[in-house]
């Protein structure tokens, strides 16, 4: 077989130790068995019923399997070619032909004469692969293959990531909702409390003007909140082929965070065989290089081997005797001698193809590290950002109690109770906000790190690779 063999090219994955931002997660490459189904680790079963709703009823993947199901057959067609072509022909012939037996004293004028002849045939094409032209294509189909098949597995990843931060996101929304209706019961009661001190002479009208905004504000935030949660049923919806609007809702299982144990990360080495995407930009470039062997296989020649038998008669039950056979064996060799470089020309936009996508292939290990570094850092980030902002709750909380111990006693005014509030009620927002982001920045993780990490994949390829 002419033309290169293929080598892994190296990558800055295969330089790097480990990640900086690794912490207390597990860099062991060989403990990757808490990787697979990572979205039960959460514990919430709502969940798990939504992933597997998806896994089976989203258009996204039904047609990426279509897909894979296009260069199965796309693979066989091509393994096929290089077997015989073995066809049976049979055929009959009428047709009747006019002579003239030309002028003179003894003109017999023009005759017509009909003719039926039968034939039957067995006949065998084959092209003798010398330079492998077909077994690069051959190699090549394999690998796009496999490559439709990673790319399947990283839109099963996505999907499967995208409905978890759905289902968090819902359940953040209805969280938030739930605040905000605390809210406009906790601002109600602040402007009955107004309203009879008001009553009592104790204050002005600036007092319940103010309380009555503030109740105000807090009911058309209620709205808003309320649309966020249903557009986010809608998109949920559509992730499960669901009609948009037709869902029940979640159940609030997830209004505490859990307890976020280290995963098992590897080494960034181990992300070109774990993450379907870097896999699929692999065998992107192995059918490339199978490629460059297709095009150089061109400039040699092509040895093909015709052979015929049948039989040929005028009539039907004489094509069955033997005195009718008739065979044939034909030997054909084609070798190119000049076609102005076109031959040439194919080679080396082969090459270029080659060099592009083994450029894009270090691209995306370069992105597929950034991403575990960026999921890394945010989480940790965000748990100390969780930390500061749990304190700031608290101390919130606390001075919104005093600030209505204080006006109830006359010593603080409105503004002060209406202050508190409102900075009780921002850093509650942003602590169920961050909650959000932790369990966002966890799946990231998970999708940054390959997902559900199927090990047949790589037996498929080490398979692909012996052949």
């Amino acid at each position: 077989m002419v033309g290169p063999k293929y080598s892994r090219p190296e990558t800055a994955a295969n330089k790097a130790e480990g990640f900086f931002r690794a912490g207390t997660h597990n860099e062991d490459v060989n403990d990757l068995a808490e990787v697979d189904k990572w979205w039960e680790q959460f514990g919430d079963p709502a969940t798990t019923l939504l992933v597997r709703e998806a896994m089976e009823n989203n258009y996204d993947l039904k047609a990426a399997a279509a897909r894979v199901l296009q260069a199965q057959a796309a693979f066989a067609e091509m393994r096929g070619r290089q077997w015989p072509d073995v066809s049976y022909n049979l055929g009959r012939d009428r047709s009747k032909r006019s002579f003239n037996l030309g002028g003179g004293p003894f003109d017999g004028g023009r005759f017509s004469v009909m003719s039926t002849t039968w034939s039957q045939d067995i006949s065998v094409f084959y092209i003798l692969d010398l330079f492998g032209k077909l077994r690069h294509s051959e190699q090549a189909a394999w690998a796009d293959m496999l490559a439709a098949r990673a790319n399947e597995q990283a839109l099963v990843n996505s999907i499967i990531a995208t409905v978890v931060n759905a289902r968090v996101n819902i359940s953040i929304i209805q969280r938030r909702l739930a605040i905000a209706r605390a809210n406009i019961e906790s601002r109600q009661k602040t402007l009955e409390i107004v309203e009879r001190r008001y009553e009592q002479g104790l204050v002005g009208p600036v007092d319940i003007r103010l309380a009555r905004e503030n109740l105000a504000a807090s009911k058309a935030f209620e709205p808003a909140v309320e649309l966020s949660l249903i557009k986010a049923h809608n998109a949920l919806d559509v992730l499960l082929a669901r009609r948009p609007g037709s869902s029940d809702d979640l159940p609030e299982t997830l209004d505490d965070l859990p307890e976020l144990e280290p995963v098992p990360i590897g080494l960034p080495a181990s992300l070109l065989d774990r993450r379907p995407d870097v896999r699929a930009a692999e065998l992107a470039l192995r059918s490339a290089n199978e490629r460059i062997g297709v095009s150089i296989a061109q400039l040699y020649p092509d040895l093909t081997l015709t052979a015929s038998y049948g039989a040929s008669a005028d009539r039907w039950r004489d094509i069955w005797e033997h005195y009718s056979e008739t065979y044939a064996l034909l030997m054909g060799l084609s070798q190119p001698i000049f076609k102005g470089g076109q031959i040439r020309a194919q080679i080396d936009a082969s090459k270029a193809r080659y060099s592009e996508l083994a450029a894009n292939y270090a691209g995306i290990v370069l992105t597929a590290m950034r991403e575990v570094e960026d999921a890394l850092i945010s989480e940790q980030m965000l748990q100390t950002q969780l930390q500061h902002t749990e304190h700031r709750f608290r101390e919130a909380s606390a001075a919104e109690e005093l600030s209505k111990q204080r006006y109830l006693q006359g010593i603080s005014g409105i503004l002060t109770v209406l202050e508190s509030e409102r900075r009780r009620r921002i850093a509650e927002e942003e602590l169920t906000i961050l909650k959000s982001q932790i369990w966002t920045t966890r799946v990231n993780l998970y999708l940054a790190l390959g997902g559900d990490w199927d090990h047949r994949e790589e037996e498929i390829l080490a398979v692909g690779k012996d052949d």
